[in-house]
């Protein structure tokens, strides 16, 4: 499909710079009905059905981001995807001068090794510390790596340490959140269990890829960036109980029903079941793609021709996709990682 399909345009002040305060008073638009409508996410559990089984991912952003120097150059890194214990693949700025063999030091106790350069400033880093340590140097040195289109004054106070982190975090390896989550608290979750439905989570490392841009004038010559993954045995149960019962299968967010999809793409044609599996997963979704696990998304909204956009217009059909956003945009919803959220429906449900 051409790219330009899922286009359109943003005003930069629909950017959130800041996510909601408190988190569940983000609006949500309600596409699950024939017409669209204005909610908050603290409408969730109402929208949701007794015998709902609601997925999030658990995923925890690590501080991705280190300011670092080769000789008396400075050079900012974005590590991206873990390649073993001290070896990460990584986006660097400015990366045109980097060879294989060039040491980075990002402090006294941490540097790195150059092994190899890639495209788009992509190069691997092999760090002189691995595993835990190297995570917790990554605690003291690093920053998270939010994304580059949320811009703000230097004097704004910000807390994206919390901010950028799910109710859900709790296992490292994503270099970007995912935000869908974000807009969950404790209250909300205690409310939604009280409501009837069930909770379970699978883990979806989510990469800096998820920012990179559609370059291509066709969907089909896309590479799409490969992410690491794993559906439990019990989420999987938990699944197969839910439809078994006639229940609905709700994903928080794109990475979640991607990690579902990928798993059920293991089994054979027309077999729906979402077994327990783990691994990588480069599944780009686009229109036409024949849903397995998912009933209901939430979601946020997403940049133009992004690969995310085509998802959720492979989900709920893109010129409703399109409309909506055109309606979030009239009305002032809020875009992208810090913003506000949509709940969709399966088409072909």
């Amino acid at each position: 499909m051409r790219v330009d399909l899922f286009d359109y345009h943003l005003p930069e002040e629909r950017i959130a710079r800041f996510p909601a305060n408190p988190r569940d008073t983000a609006r949500l638009l309600d596409l699950t009905g024939d017409r669209l409508a204005d909610r908050t996410i603290a409408d969730l559990p109402d929208l949701l059905q007794p015998g709902d089984l609601l997925i999030a991912n658990d995923t925890r952003v690590i501080p991705a981001r280190l300011d670092g120097k080769r000789g008396e150059a400075k050079v900012e890194v974005t590590l991206h995807k873990r390649d073993g214990d001290a070896v990460w693949r990584a986006f660097a700025r400015p990366a045109k001068k980097l060879r294989p063999g060039d040491r980075i030091t990002f402090a006294q106790d941490l540097t790195a090794e150059v092994t190899a350069k890639g495209e788009a400033g992509e190069v691997t880093l092999s760090f002189d510390t691995a595993g835990p340590a190297l995570m917790e140097a990554l605690a003291a040195y690093g920053r998270m790596p939010l994304p580059p289109y949320i811009k703000r004054q230097a004097d704004e106070i910000q807390d994206d340490a919390r901010d950028y982190q799910t109710v859900f975090a709790a296992r490292d390896g994503a270099v970007a959140a995912p935000t869908a989550g974000l807009h969950f608290t404790p209250e909300l979750l205690a409310r939604i269990e009280a409501r009837g439905v069930r909770r379970a989570l699978v883990t979806l490392h989510v990469g800096a890829g998820t920012f990179l841009p559609v370059k291509v004038d066709d969907t089909a010559d896309h590479v799409m960036h490969s992410e690491w993954g794993s559906v439990p045995s019990e989420t999987a149960a938990a699944v197969a109980e839910t439809r078994a019962a006639g229940g609905r299968v709700v994903a928080t967010g794109t990475t979640t029903l991607r990690i579902l999809e990928a798993a059920a793409q293991t089994t054979a044609p027309g077999d729906d079941a979402v077994p327990a599996w783990s691994g990588e997963t480069d599944l780009f979704i686009t229109p036409g793609y024949r849903f397995r696990a998912v009933d209901l998304l939430l979601t946020n909204f997403h940049l133009p021709r992004s690969t995310l956009l085509m998802l959720v217009s492979a989900f709920s059909g893109r010129e409703r996709i399109l409309a909506a956003y055109d309606h979030a945009i009239r009305t002032g919803y809020r875009f992208f990682s810090y913003g506000d959220a949509c709940l969709l429906a399966r088409e072909d449900a």
